[in-house]
């Protein structure tokens, strides 16, 4: 089992990065609980305020498919889904 890294990247429509902030905490904090779940952070581009990047570590990719493909996983990013102006990326990141 190794340990990856989720780099999710998103771009929030003009005028809602307050309700995108409360959206993903409650996605943030369902995540936290997850089986698998190491940590993570949210980081804002500085040249684009609409940016944002997310990284989370996972003990392994298994416990990242399992949260991915989680009903409550689903439930939250629909509450995301209408704040974003284009649909999420997601890479998944290995040492080498």
């Amino acid at each position: 089992m190794k340990m990856i890294k989720v780099l999710i990247e998103r771009h929030l429509q003009d005028g809602l990065e307050e309700e995108y902030m409360q959206a993903s905490k409650a996605l943030l904090q369902a995540c936290m609980e997850f089986p698998g779940y190491i940590s993570g952070e949210s980081l804002k581009d500085l040249d684009r305020p609409n940016h944002r990047i997310i990284i989370t570590h996972w003990q392994s990719e298994s416990a990242w498919r399992e949260w991915e493909k989680s009903p409550q996983r689903q439930q939250l990013l629909g509450g995301i889904a209408g704040i974003l102006a284009t649909d999420e990326k997601v890479l998944l990141l290995s040492p080498i």
